[in-house]
């Protein structure tokens, strides 16, 4: 007995040296390798969640037949296959990675994306997802502009994705009558303007509906006509029934108050949502006071010009004559129009000596869809994934009479030149990415960049009022301020609309529609001078290292050159880069 164990044992010892023999023998694994398969997993994970994020930019999507996945079980089996790509992630050695640039950037990307997606499962967005802003009801009908037909194969991939729009409705109606159960709904004002929304998808034939552009992009005869079918006897029905459901029985069990804080977990869910479109792990109260800091600072700025241009500096003067100023004001939606577009290519040249490269697509100004008008949807910009089709710049023009001409160019460089569409198009230039940085969207630096130009087409002589110097100070940072105020401390739906209103820049009914803003995307309105501010920040750091060293377009440079990043990682590069700069002038001293 004694001697069959000792043989066993050294077998085992035997067996065990043969195996760290063998480790040792092994590679070590190759820490750039494991990032760029795990990310691959990763994309293809939320890729096969949602196929969405692949019509807006260039990313592996094989199939066209199917829609955001918005089951329980769709969710389950997300969530387990998130935490497994987590844990693993955590296994990888990110020092070693220091010199790959592209793994370490894929890795910080991933990060974010795997910290934040697991953070916001606390706010069980499902149980309310009704959305003005960005709801399915409006990126749906993008989604079927961008989906392809060119061949018999995606024509019926097609008719399988818009067959299935009539189960994902049911499901949202489920997913919702979940969440009234739960304490966790919408805010009235959102719901009421859904509503809206789906009756103007409602009130159109089945050929003239948004949803009817994959016929008419087919040019196919038999196609169109099962796609009409599909509309009028399924689609129109179920919309029908989101509708109806929405208006009678979801509206009145809707919540009265705006912020999150009135729901179970409201203020986690919160401070999820903050960290999801900043990247910054910053407490509410801390966005709150750093808004009020540069509203403040920003109202002395307006002071000065008012001064300078009116001889007053008391504020409500000096908005009261930017708003009633005649050559401030349109005549109608179509003049609006006009001026924006005639702005661009001045926007574009202007913007040029400013930068390294330009990116050639071009860009141009169209009004919001037609179920879009009088909703509340916001001035926004479509990317365009083909560059030889120009990337889409949708202005809001439902309140010409309350619009002013200063305030119009604000949003037209931030939307375009040098905003959005010279940042987005510009990363394409990069050369090849991993899709995990093409999928890795956040607000604080898109946003934030946005900000940071209306500033900077100040310096490039773009804008010609002399109000928009006034308007482009008088609202930066009060979303920062209004955003937490809702969400977490408690002010009411009139307190934030007199707020926004009080900046000048907002009629009191364009304030009320960004209070509503607000109530349907929490956070996200802290992001674009959560990013604007790093990014100032990070120039004058730079300016007052470097001194005449300094050079503007290479500093844009490293703030564009690698797309879309959190904003630790921006600071990492350009902190990096005033280090290089200054070796290379003491080497050259």
């Amino acid at each position: 007995m004694v001697r069959s164990q000792v043989g066993r044992a050294g077998g085992v010892l035997a067996w065990a040296l043969l195996a760290s023999l063998q480790a040792a023998a092994a590679p070590a694994p190759d820490p750039a390798a494991q990032v760029t398969a795990l990310a691959d997993e990763y994309v293809a994970l939320i890729l096969q969640a949602d196929p969405t994020p692949a019509y807006y930019d260039t990313l592996p999507l094989k199939r066209h037949d199917y829609l955001p996945r918005n089951s329980a079980a769709d969710r389950a089996r997300f969530d387990a296959g998130e935490d497994a790509i987590w844990r693993k992630f955590q296994t990888i050695d990110a020092s070693a990675l220091r010199e790959d640039r592209g793994a370490e950037l894929v890795h910080a990307q991933m990060r974010e994306f795997l910290e934040t997606s697991r953070a916001l499962r606390v706010c069980k967005a499902w149980e309310w997802n009704v959305n003005h802003m960005f709801g399915w009801q409006n990126t749906f009908t993008e989604l079927a502009a961008r989906q392809p037909v060119s061949t018999p194969q995606l024509r019926e991939q097609a008719l399988a994705r818009w067959s299935s729009l009539p189960a994902f409705i049911d499901t949202e109606i489920a997913n919702l009558r979940e969440g009234v159960q739960d304490g966790r709904t919408a805010p009235k004002p959102v719901v009421a303007r859904v509503v809206k929304q789906v009756d103007g998808l409602l009130a159109v034939a089945p050929r003239e509906s948004p949803l009817f552009a994959p016929a008419r992009e087919a040019k196919d005869a038999a196609f169109s006509r099962q796609f009409e079918a599909l509309i009028t006897d399924k689609i129109q029905p179920a919309l029908k029934r989101y509708r109806d459901f929405l208006a009678n029985e979801y509206q009145p069990r809707a919540r009265d108050t705006l912020g999150l804080s009135a729901m179970p977990d409201g203020e986690a869910c919160y401070r999820a949502q903050l960290r999801q479109y900043t990247t910054l792990d910053r407490a509410p109260k801390d966005v709150f006071a750093l808004g009020e800091k540069t509203v403040n600072a920003n109202v002395v700025a307006v002071q000065e010009i008012g001064q300078s241009l009116f001889g007053t500096r008391d504020l409500k003067a000096i908005v009261k004559r930017v708003d009633e100023a005649p050559d401030n004001r349109f005549a109608s939606a179509d003049e609006q129009l006009a001026f924006s577009r005639q702005l661009l290519d001045s926007a574009r040249e202007k913007s040029a000596p400013f930068f390294s490269t330009m990116p050639k697509q071009p860009a141009i100004v169209e009004p919001l869809k037609p179920e879009q008008r009088n909703t509340g949807v916001s001035s926004h910009y479509e990317p365009q994934p083909d560059e030889s089709k120009p990337g889409v710049y949708r202005a809001n023009l439902d309140h010409p009479d309350a619009d002013r001409r200063g305030a119009a160019e604000i949003t037209l460089v931030h939307e375009t030149w040098p905003g959005h569409h010279l940042q987005i198009a510009l990363a394409r230039t990069l050369g090849e990415r991993h899709p995990m940085s093409v999928l890795t969207f956040n607000s604080a630096y898109v946003e934030g960049w946005a900000r940071y130009s209306e500033a900077l087409s100040e310096e490039a002589g773009i804008y010609t009022t002399p109000y928009a110097r006034i308007s482009r100070r008088l609202w930066p940072a009060r979303g920062m301020v209004a955003d937490p105020g809702i969400h977490v401390l408690g002010w009411t739906r009139e307190q934030a609309t007199a707020y926004m209103a009080e900046s000048g820049r907002f009629s009191p009914e364009m304030a009320a529609e960004l209070v509503d803003r607000i109530a349907a995307m929490p956070g996200q309105l802290t992001a674009y001078d959560s990013g604007g501010l790093e990014i100032v920040a990070l120039r004058n750091q730079a300016q007052a290292a470097l001194g005449a060293d300094f050079d503007l377009r290479q500093f844009h440079d490293q703030v564009l050159g690698d797309g879309v990043v959190p904003l630790r990682f921006l600071r990492e590069r350009v902190e990096a880069w005033i280090a290089q700069r200054k070796a290379q002038a003491k080497t050259a001293r």
